[in-house]
């Protein structure tokens, strides 16, 4: 069924659906990273724990520059495919090269191997970057009220729980133990595996999913310069409440699958040939989180976003809970089964609401800057990893785990636990503290959307 926007033009399920697919391909691409990484340069490789800190660190300075900057380009490009979808096909195979490259380093000393690890991790983000903003960036300027935007992003987290089961289960058979060097060469095969499921997706949503609207056409004109856009965004009372909420978010989502291997091996007992265990319980947490994903959205239109969120921080914490007990790996089903229920309200919140503040914005200065917006996000989200990687390497040095060993101690079983539970839990009290005062409640959004709707009339009056 199509679906009418304010301006007449009828959205087709299929072009909802196009752009969704293109997330399944971000979602792939990104935890590549997230999950796989860290454990590889860890045990795999046998980088020290603090090699690999500093590594994240120096990366972080790169994104402090490389996110915000691509986004005010984008913002301000002019080409006869639009503002963003150059930036999408340009990025995308040199995306998908690095990712390979990621995991086949020299093996030459610890030196070489770490300054190997800097510079392709940051090739990843430049051309990650690339495709990811822009690809985000369209999504409010593609859907232009809360019902068009909560079925595009019922498509993407679905895309993205597609992707995620992909990426769970696909390397965990190709690598029979995460944690054992003499599996290296499995990596490369995963990572050759994977990036032909990228490209399928990215070339599927840019074909079918990808439509630059009439009325920004000419946006660029009036696009403020690149550190202007920056002041403006920083200075918005809503987006740094926003970014501080979803800092805390995206430092959960990201500890859970980072620190997911070394805790099946070493908590659950999880052994060689069994690695496809921990895929199927990572599965499981997104499964579980698709199908709570409707309860979400029903919670949106019932007490609006800011409450939603509220509650769904008070739920992911308590999710999280059983991390701290577990030891088995039937009681583990159970667990990522139930974490789920919170997981999915992490992954539901952040483009709703992002995209309200945008809408907020254009009505005050008249210009769409999602992709300034969009590239500090992605800072901050990245920014997100780094205290993750700081978190993990103060408990493992704090445990003596410093270097890799294959045997863990109490202690640091003990450090694995509050990792999957205290930080997140401390950091999600945070995030609710700070979204407490978040000011668009419910009935404010019915006037934005309203004030919005007869602004982009107009836009569109002077482009026809």
């Amino acid at each position: 069924m199509d679906k009418k926007t304010e301006l007449g033009e009828k959205i087709s399920t299929k072009r909802f659906l196009a752009f969704g697919v293109g997330q399944f391909s971000d979602a792939i691409a990104l935890q590549m990273i997230t999950i796989y990484l860290f454990t590889f340069y860890f045990a795999i490789v046998g980088l020290n724990v603090n090699l690999i800190t500093l590594g994240f660190i120096l990366w972080s300075l790169w994104n402090a520059i490389n996110d915000p900057l691509l986004g005010a380009l984008s913002d301000r490009t002019k080409t006869r495919w639009g503002r963003r979808t150059p930036y999408i096909v340009g990025g995308l195979i040199p995306l998908c090269i690095v990712i390979v490259l990621l995991y086949t380093p020299p093996v030459s000393g610890e030196l070489i191997s770490f300054i190997y690890f800097l510079v392709i991790l940051i090739l990843f983000d430049t051309f990650f970057t690339m495709y990811d903003l822009n690809y985000c960036a369209l999504f409010p300027e593609q859907f232009q009220d809360l019902d068009q935007r909560a079925k595009a992003s019922a498509f993407k987290q679905l895309f993205t729980i597609i992707g995620l089961l992909f990426v769970f289960i696909i390397p965990t058979i190709i690598i029979p133990d995460l944690t054992n060097k003499k599996y290296i060469v499995n990596y490369m095969y995963a990572a050759l595996t994977m990036i032909i499921f990228i490209i399928f997706g990215a070339i599927i949503m840019i074909k079918f999913g990808i439509k630059e609207r009439i009325e920004f056409s000419e946006d660029y004109k009036t696009a403020p310069p690149i550190l202007t856009s920056l002041k403006y965004s920083l200075k918005n009372k809503n987006f740094r409440i926003f970014i501080v909420m979803n800092l805390m978010y995206w430092f959960v989502v990201g500890m859970l699958p980072i620190i997911a291997p070394l805790y099946g091996r070493f908590v659950l007992g999880i052994g060689e040939g069994d690695a496809y265990l921990l895929g199927l319980l990572l599965g499981l947490a997104f499964i579980s989180a698709a199908f709570c994903m409707p309860l979400w959205r029903y919670i949106t239109i019932k007490v609006g976003m800011k409450k939603g969120v509220m509650i769904s921080i008070i739920t992911f914490i308590a999710t999280l809970s059983p991390f701290m007990f577990i030891s088995d790996i039937t009681a583990a089903f159970f667990a990522f089964i139930f974490v789920g229920l919170g997981l999915s309200g992490a992954i539901y919140f952040g483009d709703i609401i992002l995209s309200a503040i945008i809408d907020d914005d254009e009505l005050k200065i008249g210009t769409r800057r999602d992709g300034g917006y969009f590239g500090i996000n992605a800072l901050i989200t990245k920014l997100s990893t780094i205290l993750v990687i700081i978190s993990i390497s103060l408990v493992f040095n704090t445990v003596g785990w410093a270097v890799f060993e294959p045997v863990a101690t109490e202690n640091i079983i003990l450090g694995l636990r509050i990792l999957m539970f205290v930080f997140p839990a401390i950091a999600l009290t945070i995030g609710l503290i700070v979204i407490s005062r978040f000011p668009i409640t419910k009935e404010k959004y019915e006037q934005l959307k309203q004030d919005i709707e007869k602004l982009h009339a107009k836009k569109r009056e002077r482009q026809t």
